[in-house]
């Protein structure tokens, strides 16, 4: 009988033909995965991939517990754990769980005892150990537990959990991890109650795959299994029950307890110190239902409005006692049973709804709005001012008037082609020129017009851009006791218009604002006025630095160093990068002096998304923000990168975008040996399709 391998190798020549033959055949991987770049015979052989299925569970009436369960590559085809007939020996893992009668979060059936220095001794959900694993047909095995299910309720709702890895490192495609769970009840009574409160893409908007503890961890299903209330860190005393570890990591720095001096830490495998006072959430916190969302098919998805609890609203208002009543308007309250009186699931904005009192101001239904959009540019031609017309209205569609505004200005850049080098005359704004228009004039209905004192210059050729920036400052709920002033901005609409007669092209886009606000939520900066990436590049250019604020810096540290590049691809990967530029021997930690002087330190700042083996920070994935794999178009010719604070100044236009992930000095090194008078020669061997394609090298999986 022949194996699995000659037919793979079979399988993977037919493919060569197949593929020959039809040049719009795609193979079944991404390019982020590694197995993406190989050869169709070798990834047909390797198979690499691996899915864990379960098919059924049981309980004998002593305890025993069983599962049945298959292996297999990603086209269903089966694997054999041992790795003698495929490719990659595989290791499982076993976990057993239940829902107690009247309860709603499981308790594991089987648990080790740690100790520690604040609660000297306690019993953590764990995987089973000395089971019997029995192979009853390709790919698919038996396994029996050693732990059993003492006592066990037959009418309760059992979860089997299996987690594992298939070590394809021998082929260069290092390990592969999978997860499954599966419910049933051990009399053969259908599920009905199961722990179903957010789903995985809710997850994964921001952490881009949810992985944990080496990465075989994978999917909330799975995690709710062992982070119920019966896990609790001994080191520390926190509980590791996910409704409270989660929400109190995403707190991080806002937590009341951290920003009283106490740090929020849980101490995991090898005495680990894992630390979460620094993060800050992304979409704000506030936001519950990006987390808690209603379009992913979620059960429970309306839990966290309808069942408030002391554990789960005390993770993150971690100063209530709910017990004495300090820090709680209700006084106290001995167990949960009166929560729901005061918090019903919705109310009005800041009332104390549990919807309601946790609306980010700017989101405010109550707010009348703010909306601008830029309806035509005359006078555009070089050498002359143009003339701007555009709208401001409310969300009703009536005018507001420029007296209602604490800002209103219009920026104006170009070419597009690449911005930052283009002389308005105003040398604190290099590439680019700002002008106040408070001094528009206004119909009633919104409609403005302004004519720049600053002119298109002279000789200028192609496509320019006028954007538009207006905040104002709005007080809802007047004269009540949550009563709230609300500073909010519009969008910043961009205009694009030929100087010289040409078409018109927009500026190239790099990254999505929707990909941004797959994490961010709402992207704002800047005091609410900028939100519109289209609109960050016109300043965010390659000749621009914080040059004009660094001189009032408040930190004296940061008066003794020039000035900090702040061209946007710079500046975001830089921010994304955070403490791996450190790690990586960047020259300078990525610090940028702001408004009035402000400090603004980037460098510990970690990136949510999660490596494949479930370490945060990865910036591997350049999807998540870039656009129709903009990361592979290299922008050799564009304008160099002013990078003061860099190993190379000024740097060339891909060097300028690499260096803010590849921050060594041998890294630079490297952008300066394959640069030339003649330019960059970053294409030889790191464009699409070559020997170290950016997709290629980056790949992860």
């Amino acid at each position: 009988m022949r194996s699995r391998k000659f037919w793979l190798i079979t399988i993977g020549c037919l493919a060569v033909a197949v593929a020959a033959g039809n040049p719009a055949m795609h193979r079944p991987f991404t390019p982020r995965d590694r197995a993406y770049f190989l050869d169709p015979q070798t990834v047909a052989f390797i198979a690499p991939g691996l899915n864990i299925s379960i098919q059924s569970a049981a309980i004998a009436n002593d305890g025993t517990i069983t599962t049945t369960y298959t292996v297999t590559d990603p086209n269903g085809l089966p694997l054999d754990m041992a790795g003698s007939t495929t490719p990659g020996a595989i290791s499982l893992s076993f976990l057993a769980a239940y829902i107690p009668k009247g309860q709603e979060q499981y308790t594991n059936y089987i648990t080790h005892a740690v100790t520690g220095t604040v609660i000297p001794s306690t019993n953590q959900p764990t995987a089973d150990s000395g089971g019997t694993t029995t192979n009853i047909g390709p790919g698919q095995y038996t396994y029996t537990y050693n732990t059993k299910a003492d006592g066990f309720d037959p009418t309760t709702t059992n979860t089997i959990g299996i987690y594992g890895s298939r070590n394809l490192t021998e082929y260069s495609l290092g390990t592969e991890y999978a997860s499954a769970t599966f419910n049933f009840v051990p009399n053969g009574s259908p599920v009905t109650v199961t722990r179903d409160v957010i789903r995985d893409a809710s997850c994964d908007r921001c952490h881009d795959q949810l992985s944990a503890h080496g990465g075989s961890r994978r999917g909330i299903a799975l995690c709710v299994m062992c982070h119920q209330p019966q896990n609790v860190d001994p080191a520390t005393g926190n509980s590791l029950d996910l409704k409270v570890m989660a929400h109190k990591i995403h707190m991080g720095s806002s937590l009341p307890s951290v920003q009283g001096g106490t740090p929020y830490q849980i101490v995991g495998y090898m005495n680990s110190v894992n630390d979460f006072s620094a993060v800050v959430d992304p979409a704000n916190a506030e936001r519950c239902a990006v987390c808690h969302s209603q379009t992913t098919g979620a059960a429970q998805a309306t839990a966290y409005l309808t069942e408030p609890t002391s554990a789960t609203c005390g993770s993150c208002h971690d100063n209530v006692n709910f017990a004495t009543g300090a820090n709680h308007p209700g006084g106290p309250q001995p167990n949960n049973n009166l929560c729901s009186t005061c918090h019903q699931p919705v109310g009005t904005d800041f009332d104390a709804s549990i919807a309601g009192a946790h609306v980010v101001p700017t989101d405010s239904s109550l707010l009348s709005g703010l909306n601008a959009t830029i309806q035509s540019v005359a006078n555009g031609f070089a050498g002359n001012t143009p003339t701007v017309t555009f709208t401001l209205t409310n969300n009703a569609g009536g005018g507001v008037p420029i007296s209602a505004l604490g800002s209103l200005s219009l920026t104006m850049a170009g070419p597009t082609t690449d911005y930052g080098y283009t002389n308005f005359g105003v040398a604190s704004t290099p590439g680019y020129v700002t002008e106040s228009a408070t001094s528009a004039s206004c119909s009633s209905a919104g409609t403005c017009i302004y004519t720049f004192t600053h002119g298109v210059p002279a000789g200028a050729t192609g496509t320019y851009a006028i954007g538009l920036e207006a905040r104002r400052t709005e007080t809802v709920l007047a004269g009540q006791p949550n009563q709230q002033s609300i500073e909010y901005g519009a969008f910043n609409p961009v205009y694009y218009f030929s100087v010289d007669g040409s078409t018109v092209e927009p500026r190239r886009l790099v990254v999505a604002l929707t990909n941004c606000n797959q994490c961010h939520y709402a992207l704002s900066e800047h005091g609410a006025l900028r939100s519109n990436t289209l609109y960050c590049v016109m300043c965010h250019n390659p000749s621009n630095t914080d040059a004009t604020t660094r001189a009032q810096a408040t930190n004296p540290a940061d008066q003794a160093l020039p000035p900090q590049g702040i061209n946007f691809n710079l500046l975001v990967h830089r921010i994304h990068f955070g403490p791996n530029a450190a790690a990586d021997g960047a020259k300078n930690p990525y610090i940028v002096v702001g408004y009035g002087g402000s400090h603004n330190d980037f460098s510990n700042t970690l990136f949510p998304p999660l490596s494949p083996s479930g370490a945060p920070g990865d910036t591997e994935n350049c999807s998540l923000c870039h656009t129709n794999s903009s990361e592979q178009n290299l922008p050799i010719g564009k304008n160099p990168v002013v990078d003061p604070q860099g190993w190379i100044n000024p740097n060339q236009a891909t060097a300028g975008a690499c260096s803010g992930c590849h921050t060594s000095e041998a890294e630079s090194s490297h952008f300066l040996a394959n640069t030339t008078s003649l330019g960059e020669s970053c294409t030889v061997c790191h464009s699409s399709g070559a020997a170290y394609a950016v997709d290629q090298v980056h790949a992860q999986y």
